[in-house]
């Protein structure tokens, strides 16, 4: 049975109230203390670079430059993401699944989400932080949406909230985007929407209404080479992809474990990624092990 969801639940009354940033106008106030946190983010010194912007961002897709983003969940691999030059990090509600064993892809709360983006921003201070919301908040209508969206960036320090099946919720983007909180739209064959199967014409549509509505990013899911070029042609604003996507998009989105093969099936199966770092890890805890077991001294104590 799936748990009770505490997406309504409302935000520490403790907490002061935050300004929002324009829909495309991006985090323009980090430099400003107010404190030690900012939005949910740590201040940063005079001496750091100044964070991407979405208008950045944007710009990308005129200029020709491919965004890169990694869906991410920790604290740490936030920092290597930084370090590595992404531009956008994307904590997803994926995290159920694949770094809590849980089942049901759609078995995630909205304090949850609020916990994860919160591990992640601590990591990140260039790229961009986008939060997922998860089953049940865009469901429940636009008031539910924008408390939803009010809540992942003032407690989890995101810049921007993706909403998945956004294409059958344009009234609460609508509301979402009017109150100034830029929004990553996700349509398509979407983890929540379920398997589709639409014409390169309606998807079209979709992405243009979208985008009429004030979404500020796109994340087509399983675009494939005909609907996605028609699509990214059709809208001026950025349409990023993961699975069944490919370079005919402005960017694309891939999970961090996947792009790396952090997954129990690499060490019998090489993985399709740009590293096995499963193989790495049982390499590492074996020799470890073996250290261990034989009255010899670990390394780094």
């Amino acid at each position: 049975m799936r748990r009770t969801r505490d997406h309504d639940r409302r935000s520490d009354p403790r907490r002061a109230a935050r300004g929002r940033r324009s829909r495309l106008g991006a985090p323009a106030v980090r430099a400003q203390p107010d404190g030690h946190l900012r939005r949910g983010r740590r201040r940063r010194g005079a001496d750091r670079a100044q964070g991407l912007t979405l208008q950045e961002l944007q710009a990308s897709k005129r200029d020709g430059r491919k965004i890169v983003a990694v869906v991410a969940w920790d604290f740490q691999t936030a920092r290597i993401l930084e370090r590595a030059g992404v531009d956008l990090v994307s904590v997803g509600d994926s995290v159920g699944v694949n770094l809590w064993g849980r089942e049901d892809p759609l078995d995630v709360t909205m304090g949850e989400m609020v916990l994860v983006c919160r591990a992640v921003r601590r990591g990140v201070t260039r790229a961009l932080v986008s939060c997922d919301f998860p089953y049940g908040p865009l469901q429940d209508g636009p008031e539910s949406a924008l408390r939803a969206a009010r809540r992942l960036v003032d407690e989890g320090g995101a810049d921007i909230v993706k909403l998945d099946g956004a294409a059958a919720h344009l009234d609460a983007v609508a509301a979402v985007a009017a109150a100034g909180i830029p929004v990553f739209a996700q349509f398509g064959a979407t983890p929540q929407s379920g398997e589709r199967s639409e014409t390169p014409d309606a998807l079209v549509a979709q992405a243009k209404a979208l985008e009429e509505v004030g979404a500020s990013l796109l994340d087509f899911t399983h675009s494939g080479p005909v609907a996605g070029p028609q699509v990214v042609a059709a809208v001026s604003i950025p349409v990023l992809g993961g699975l069944g996507g490919g370079p005919w998009l402005d960017g694309r989105v891939r999970m961090i474990h996947r792009a790396t093969g952090y997954d129990i099936r690499a060490l019998d199966t090489p993985p399709d990624a740009y590293a096995n770092v499963a193989r790495m890890t049982f390499d590492a805890v074996s020799a470890y092990a073996d250290d261990v077991r034989a009255g010899r001294q670990i390394k780094g104590a």
